[in-house]
């Protein structure tokens, strides 16, 4: 029969996520310093800033010298404006039709790539008495999923010329692999997207910013930086490795010097000690091989803990890692503490962050899943709540 500790008070589900906004100011100014001045920073919040608040990160990065943000949609765009950033905000997946007035009302750019959302944006900046709104063209230079065809923009030239309301003022394309530096289709990306650009100027268009680069090509890829950047995840501490040939490089110039914002917590519900040739979990998946003490932690794949790290991650108690044992429910995951000196309900755990020289990051979590950081990241849920700390 098992013994069992249980928390005596619990005010609030003790689960939570600590952002450094301090660390976040500090990513931006690394991703500054490695682009040519001359470049402009486009700061990615979509995803609810992949997860770690675009609220508040958006705010610390325009206090921190940010001029453009990256969204998907109006909908993500519409509680920056509500929250106060007067920045530019950029609509990377363009928008539905009906949102174009509420787009023109709260300054937003739109990403466009057909001539139909030409004609409906023109006609909503002619209802609005609006003489010159700005649009960006997105590219299809290889990507295959949203942007003109370059075949097809001969047509895109005849909307614009046609408008009397609206302005080209960038150009932007997708690259596929930026990551995979002897990937040749980058190297036919960009050639695509300089001769769109030549294109265009011999239509008479010649928007100042010209954007390509995502994280890995802003580390990577200088010929890709044009006159604006997209840095999405560095700004939250990660990118993806490099590779050559298949396997995975490094070096000096293929680094960019940013750490991990987000660190996510949980406190031990309950401890439990079991006999040996015990089962935990669903389907049993491990089985104690000695007694062994076993902490309920109050997280679980509802949070956005991946149930793939099953019997496979760790996480941080104490100065102490702790394998996760069994498999990870949708509320509750447990955790081997067996031996660890001085554990007691109500202590404090390390799900995803760095402390006493012991780490685990979403890149651990990504590559016990088959997955990428992003989705790590992107993955804690809403009834996670986010702390913003300096």
């Amino acid at each position: 029969m098992a013994t069992i500790e249980i928390a005596k008070r619990t005010a609030t589900r003790p689960t939570w996520a600590e952002v450094s906004l301090g660390t976040l100011r500090q990513n931006f100014r690394a991703v500054q310093r490695h682009i040519s001045p001359a470049v402009a920073v486009c700061a990615i919040v979509k995803a609810d800033a992949y997860g770690h608040g675009a609220v508040e990160c958006a705010r610390a990065l325009e206090e921190e010298g940010a001029r453009w943000f990256g969204v998907t949609s109006l909908d993500e765009a519409i509680p920056l404006r509500e929250a106060g950033i007067n920045g530019r905000v950029l609509l990377m997946t363009g928008f539905w039709r009906g949102e174009e007035e509420e787009i023109i009302r709260l300054g937003l750019t739109p990403t466009i790539w057909e001539t139909g959302q030409i004609e409906l944006f023109e006609k909503a900046a002619t209802a609005l008495s609006v003489s010159k709104h700005p649009i960006h063209l997105k590219v299809d230079t290889g990507m295959g999923r949203l942007g003109v065809a370059p075949e097809d923009l001969p047509r895109i030239c005849s909307a614009l010329k046609a408008s009397s309301h609206l302005v080209l003022e960038g150009l932007s394309t997708h690259l596929a692999s930026s990551e995979v530096l002897d990937e040749p289709s980058v190297a036919l990306q960009l050639k695509s997207f300089a001769e769109t650009r030549n294109l265009l100027r011999n239509e008479g268009f010649n928007p100042p910013l010209i954007h390509a680069a995502n994280t890995g090509a802003v580390i990577s890829r200088p010929e890709s930086w044009n006159t604006m950047v997209r840095p999405g995840i560095a700004l939250y501490g990660y990118y993806l490795p490099f590779e050559r040939a298949g396997r995975e490089v490094s070096g000096s110039g293929l680094r960019l010097k940013v750490k991990p914002v987000l660190t996510w917590k949980t406190r031990i519900l309950s401890l439990r000690d079991m006999r040996a040739n015990q089962a935990l979990g669903y389907g049993g998946i491990y089985v104690t091989k000695a007694p062994a003490r076993i902490a309920v932690l109050p997280v679980g794949y509802a949070d956005g803990l991946n149930r793939k790290i099953s019997s496979q991650g760790r996480v941080i108690v104490g100065e102490h890692y702790a394998p996760i044992v069994g498999r990870i429910s949708m509320d509750l995951t447990l955790a081997d503490v067996t031996g660890l000196p001085g554990v007691s309900v109500g202590d404090e755990v390390i799900l995803l962050g760095t402390t006493d020289g012991l780490s685990v990051d979403a890149r651990e979590h990504a590559s016990l899943s088959d997955t990428v950081p992003y989705e790590i990241l992107c993955g804690i849920s809403k009834r996670v709540p986010r702390r913003y700390g300096s």
